[in-house]
């Protein structure tokens, strides 16, 4: 039996932006599910519970912090890893974001879609490492 690869949900609301970090995810071996609103990024994580959140910050229909609040105010979704991206990059953005629950936060013009990648490697290996312990007997 093989495991099923990693889902990303992947919501930004610029579709140039969101096709290239789709085909990039794609190519690493994930299986992405896209959203293009922040109603949409919500509706879609509680359907697909996806294994992490890429999660732009400003959004139309719904902010991507009033969404990263949601979701972690959902006992069904609060365990799913969200890293915020955003051109907005000042510490008070940044801070706001990792104190609402977001694991980490990418500033877009200064990270790469092999960059992206990485993150959410890093955001379910920590998932992994920090997950409990389950019993084979």
């Amino acid at each position: 039996m093989t495991a099923r690869p990693a889902r990303v949900l992947l919501a930004e609301d610029d579709r140039f932006l969101r096709k290239a970090a789709e085909a990039a995810l794609k190519r690493k071996g994930y299986d992405v599910v896209v959203a293009a609103d922040g109603e949409e990024a919500l509706t879609k994580t509680q359907q697909q519970q996806p294994d992490v959140v890429l999660l732009d910050v400003i959004m139309p229909k719904l902010q991507g912090s009033e969404v990263l609040k949601r979701l972690k105010a959902d006992p069904a979704t609060r365990g799913i890893p969200v890293i915020m991206m955003s051109n907005l990059g000042q510490d008070a953005d940044i801070r706001e974001a990792l104190d609402a629950g977001a694991v980490s936060y990418l500033v877009k013009s200064n990270v790469g879609l092999d960059q992206l990648a990485a993150k959410v490697n890093e955001a379910l290996a920590a998932r992994t490492a920090s997950a409990p312990a389950t019993s084979t007997s």
